[in-house]
């Protein structure tokens, strides 16, 4: 049974939310946090695309939106297919294969159909997406520098936040999985 969990008496033993006054207090700010930690990586994430969007700004580059720049950004050298961008990308909200075909018009991106499997198409990127791609990683990388320079986080203390987000995400992974 769940920590946040009790039977209720007048089922067949089925499983319901205890109400919150009777969970203990360290289980009721346990909960607090991990809602707040939720909320926290949304917020986290609306602001690295305001962030990219704000550097593009700055530098004219505006036929292109956030995402679309972070697509350039994790295709890299590689050439890739929609489902794996999907896989390894965090596009909340968006349609990565509009966003693929928006970036091919864009001229950012070459695609071509696989010659073993013609129903999937491998993309790349062209002079003109490695430019936005360089323009991203520029951008990280002053902020990789801001965040040590100024103490925000050192070397240690980023490997500690990374740690904990991936434990996370094996965890819901793994409910995602044995969810059937």
């Amino acid at each position: 049974m769940s920590v946040y969990q009790t039977l209720d008496p007048g089922t067949r033993g089925d499983q319901t939310e205890a109400p919150a006054k009777t969970r203990p207090a360290l289980e009721q700010a346990f909960l607090a946090s991990y809602l707040d930690s939720l909320t926290l990586l949304e917020r986290l994430h609306r602001l690295l695309l305001d962030v990219i969007k704000d550097e593009f700004e700055r530098v004219g580059i505006i036929d292109i939106n956030a995402v679309q720049a972070l697509l350039l950004f994790n295709i890299g050298e590689n050439e890739v297919t929609a489902g794996e961008l999907k896989s390894r990308g965090y596009y909340q909200g968006s349609n990565v294969s509009y966003n693929l075909k928006k970036l091919v018009e864009s001229g950012y991106m070459h695609h071509q159909r696989c010659e073993i499997d013609r129903r999937s198409v491998r993309v790349s990127l062209t002079t003109k997406g490695q430019r936005v791609r360089e323009t991203v990683a520029a951008l990280f990388d002053r902020h990789a520098e801001g965040l040590l320079s100024r103490g925000v986080l050192d070397q240690t203390g980023l490997e500690e936040v990374t740690s904990c987000l991936r434990r996370l995400e094996r965890y819901w992974t793994d409910q995602i999985r044995y969810i059937y």
